[in-house]
């Protein structure tokens, strides 16, 4: 039986050390904000860390629910993450079985295009003017169809595809499958820890976006759950109350009211995100070790 020594357990306690303390500065943001959003407008101006709320309300999570533009928001960045993952799994697959399979001709070629489009991009401006040309200005389609299949997911998926094994798909080839009915019934079942990673990344991005929503979007009630979140906390409006509700409120504050908008915005990805880490670290080293 191996004795650890002295110096290992000191290197053991300095790692744990420094992993809790970096734990730490990780999640008290996020629970500052959570315990700022479930404090009286009294506790959340009282100095030093907050790590509970000392008289918890959900006063300003129900006067940030009552409004309308948030509830509007949030039906329309669901609907645009929903959407946007979809799009982005079945155009992704579609583009990357083809070019991992040997028999594909010139898909050499069309991989060094692909990841071309990773080093240069026409920009901003040639952007705007694409979207406004196609007529997709002010919809959800100027949101969803620019990032429907992106070089870097292309590679991912294209290499997991190559990871399995060449004697599953003759076999299905061999009992009559065709193309399409090996991919849908052979690959994409065994494919699922990398379209969990992509489904993850895509909608992570789609649900924290708010750039391309501000561009593109002129419309309130087409606005995106994220851009209601930065006109309230960082432009620091009074979207949410006005100035008179707020000087009589008692049991919410300005503060508390930015802090349930932040935690509305972040709980629902929080929520999802336990679901396919399991499928996480697998997916990305299968799909990054093949080239």
């Amino acid at each position: 039986m191996h004795h650890r020594t002295w110096g290992e357990k000191v290197f053991d306690g300095v790692n744990m050390v420094l992993l809790l303390a970096l734990a730490f500065l990780t999640l008290y943001p996020f629970m500052y904000t959570l315990t700022m959003s479930l404090s009286t407008p009294v506790d959340a101006k009282m100095p030093g860390l907050h790590l509970l709320p000392m008289n918890p309300t959900l006063e300003a999570y129900n006067k940030v629910l009552t409004q309308s533009g948030i509830l509007q928001a949030f039906v329309n960045t669901t609907i645009r993450t929903v959407g946007g993952i979809t799009l982005v799994l079945v155009f992704t697959s579609l583009t990357a079985y083809p070019l991992s399979r040997k028999s594909f001709p010139h898909r050499g070629l069309f991989m060094k295009l692909f990841v071309f489009s990773m080093l240069f991009n026409g920009g901003l401006i040639p952007m705007y003017l694409l979207i406004r040309n196609l007529g997709l200005l002010n919809t959800m389609w100027a949101l969803l169809l620019p990032g429907v299949v992106t070089a870097f997911n292309l590679i991912i998926m294209r290499n997991f595809f190559q990871s399995i094994p060449e004697e599953i798909i003759d076999s299905a080839k061999i009992d009559g499958a065709g193309e399409l009915r090996t991919f849908t019934s052979v690959v994409l079942p065994l494919s699922m820890p990398v379209l969990a990673v992509i489904a993850l990344w895509s909608g992570v991005s789609h649900w924290n976006a708010w750039f391309d929503a501000m561009i593109y979007i002129q419309d309130l009630d087409k606005q995106v759950l994220q851009l209601f979140v930065r006109r309230t906390v960082i432009e620091e409006s009074d979207a949410l109350a006005s100035q008179t509700e707020l000087m009589h409120a008692t049991s919410y504050s300005k503060e508390t009211l930015k802090a349930a908008t932040v935690m509305i915005a972040t709980l629902p990805i929080l929520c999802v995100y336990p679901f396919i880490q399991r499928f996480f670290v697998k997916g990305i080293m299968l799909g990054s070790v093949k080239g």
